[in-house]
């Protein structure tokens, strides 16, 4: 597919444009010599595919700063049909992500000269893009289809060797761009080799016969499995197509849904769909690939909070700051090794996790007597955007139940009264036996009693409308086994929804504006998102939240001051000394057990604790722990508050803490 001509962008220099010039000097006009302004920047290199002796040309555009910045090495953007692409992309770049290194990969030069005048000098990308033989023999014995596999390797042998050998280019981010049958390469590098590239930029690729193909590839390369980091894609993809393409549609969404399905957690996937046809819809996808492609070089992102967090892009390079910028957001930054800490040895931890060795990181960040002395953002993680939290959330509960109490709605007292007596809409007939033996205390430390089957919640969830509000408590204590003191024991469960009920009870207004004016206001937290619960409509008390590593930061902050947010006291801190420490002390649940220097285990008022053994002494912690990966861990001797976000439910972040920070820590 030869690009049209009309594709323009504004700022944009032809390679070849041809500038002439005409005088009229007293009525008589004529033409100047003609002269030839090249790209700037651009040079053109011959580059032989040594395996299949044929000869390309690479053309290659550096960075502005590139020979004044020695020390610094630079992303590589490749792409193919680099004659039709390089205007463009040059374009899109200086403007938007200058340091990069471009390199367009020519047809080749050296084909048949017949061949070059009947088709045009764009012919062997027939060849070289395509992944089949075609089934009609005078098709395949023209153009000899079906070498991506040779010119794959063309790539990745010589291609590869000469730019890296060459120019100050950094190995972790390698960017494919491919349109058209470019596009189709791309899918084809991505199901067979792909760590060959960190990111795919596919636009508009020309699968339309080939979905069933690229299935077969996907099934060949094999499923997705978490602990083998070896069977995930690892990559970004952009895959675009134009509105008007409607022959695209179809294998394209099946293709997308090939990619879905792995359910790879690590590949991220953003698809568009841009106004035009074939031809028209090529520069938008440019300037919106590179737009894409530059969120991925920043911690800082342009993304919106409402993405979900699978279509977020990974960072191709981790960033590690030390020394924390401010970011007026209410936290006080200082430096690691000045303000605290063996800068070294968390550096080394941060390599260690950018190189995979922990597993998939998205944050971390240090806080040390009430400064932000270090932060790291890695994959989908960002320094402006939300974290989706897990179980984390039920700290965050704890913390609003003791926010309430500090403003009166409640009093320390209440912890010991019957969760019932708060909700005033409740029929206490129709409860099963020792509903009232339930107080707010057993719920904060999951030791309600309630314990539902699976008939008696089937039978629940056949009337929605009845467990909306507070017809969701009087469901589960009409359903519910009879409450005793052989069940009011630790399970870990649904107990954060029956605290929520209480304040949704107690205070004016509704909870989510109190969540919103009392708690999270308070300290500065605007970038969350704070979900409903589809069946009581209530705020989410458990899970389905999402907030930024700093805000997650703050909520560790509150604990260890005590309840003090910047002076005020925002949770009483007769409340946080119980929630923070240990009430559950055994259970029979998994993470009550040992492990390595993790130690004694408790359970206060949805926060966690543990003894860190490090060499010979012991140090108490308390955390917020969230299924893969999001923990808010205080270790108050040390006066240290540790996040970390993740995507990884396989990594001790605990036993990290204790063998890879805490020593950073202690003199």
């Amino acid at each position: 597919m030869k690009i049209t001509k009309l594709l323009i962008l504004t700022f944009a220099i032809s390679l070849n444009s041809v500038f002439a010039q005409e005088n009229k000097v007293n009525d008589n006009t004529h033409t100047v010599d003609k002269s030839y302004l090249e790209l700037p920047r651009i040079q053109v290199i011959p580059i032989e595919d040594t395996k299949n002796d044929r000869q390309f040309e690479l053309y290659v555009k550096l960075p502005e700063g590139y020979s004044e910045n020695k020390d610094k090495k630079y992303p590589v953007l490749y792409f193919t049909d680099a004659m039709w692409h390089i205007e463009i992309l040059s374009a899109s770049t200086e403007y938007m992500l200058e340091d990069v290194i471009l390199v367009g990969i020519s047809w080749q030069k050296d084909i048949n000269e017949d061949l070059k005048k009947e088709i045009g000098e764009h012919v062997s990308r027939y060849r070289d893009y395509s992944f089949r033989k075609s089934n009609k023999p005078e098709i395949q014995t023209k153009f000899q289809l079906g070498q991506a596999n040779k010119h794959l390797d063309f790539i990745r042998n010589d291609v590869f060797k000469y730019v890296d050998n060459t120019y100050r280019t950094d190995s972790n981010s390698r960017t494919y761009f491919g349109y058209s049958m470019g596009g189709e390469f791309g899918a084809y590098i991505l199901l067979t080799q792909p760590e060959t590239f960190d990111n795919y930029i596919l636009g508009s690729p020309s699968i339309k016969n080939e979905v069933a193909y690229l299935t077969e590839l996907n099934s060949k390369f094999g499923p997705f499995e978490s602990p083998n980091r070896n069977t995930s894609l690892n990559a970004n993809v952009f895959i675009s197509y134009g509105s008007l393409e409607q022959e695209m549609v179809e294998p394209l969404e099946e293709f997308i849904s090939v990619l879905k399905n792995r359910r790879d957690d690590g590949l991220s996937l953003l698809t568009e769909v841009i106004e035009g046809n074939h031809q028209t819809a090529f520069p938008m996808t440019a300037v919106r690939s590179v737009a894409w492609l530059s969120s991925l070089m920043s911690h800082v992102s342009s993304y919106s909070n409402e993405l979900p967090f699978f279509r977020i892009s990974q960072l191709n390079n981790a960033f590690v700051n030390p020394a924390p910028e401010d970011r007026k957001d209410g936290l006080v930054v200082g430096e690691l090794g000045v303000d605290g800490g063996n800068k070294e040895m968390i550096v080394k931890l941060t390599r260690e996790i950018a190189n995979g060795k922990h597993g998939r990181f998205d944050s971390f960040l240090i806080a040390h007597k009430d400064k932000l002395i270090f932060e790291s953002y890695y994959a989908r993680g960002r320094i402006n955007l939300g974290h989706g939290q897990a179980s984390a959330t039920k700290a965050y509960t704890s913390m609003l139940l003791g926010r309430a109490i500090q403003l009166g709605y409640l009093t320390m007292d209440d912890l010991d009264q019957p969760l019932v007596s708060f909700l005033k809409d409740l029929d206490p007939t129709k409860f099963v036996a020792g509903a009232e033996k339930i107080t707010l205390n057993h719920a904060l430390t999951m030791r309600s009693g309630i314990r539902i089957s699976e008939k008696q919640r089937e039978e629940m969830n056949k009337n929605p409308d009845q467990l909306k509000g507070q017809g969701f408590v009087q469901s589960l204590l009409q359903h519910s086994a009879p409450i005793t003191e052989e069940s009011q024991v630790f399970k870990y469960g649904g107990d954060p929804d029956l605290v929520m009920q209480v304040i949704e009870a107690v205070v004016p207004g509704s909870a989510m504006d109190f969540i919103k004016n009392e708690f999270l206001d308070k300290m500065g937290i605007t970038n969350y998102r704070w979900r409903i619960n589809a069946q009581t409509g209530l705020p989410e008390a458990g899970w389905k939240t999402s907030l930024s590593s700093r805000d997650m930061l703050k909520v560790g902050q509150l604990a260890i001051n005590k309840g003090k947010w910047n002076g005020e006291q925002l949770v009483p801190e007769a409340y946080v000394a119980k929630a923070i420490n240990r009430i559950v002390r055994h259970s029979d649940d998994e993470n009550f057990l040992d492990d390595g220097n993790i130690l004694n285990t408790g359970y206060g008022y949805f926060w966690w604790q543990a003894d860190m053994k490090v060499g010979n002494k012991s140090y108490f912690s308390t955390s917020a722990r969230g299924g893969y990966g999001q923990y808010i861990i205080v270790i108050e001797e040390l006066d240290l508050t540790l996040v970390f976000t993740a995507h990884d439910n396989d990594t001790n972040f605990l036993q990290i803490a204790a063998e890879k920070i805490l020593p950073a820590f202690i003199k």
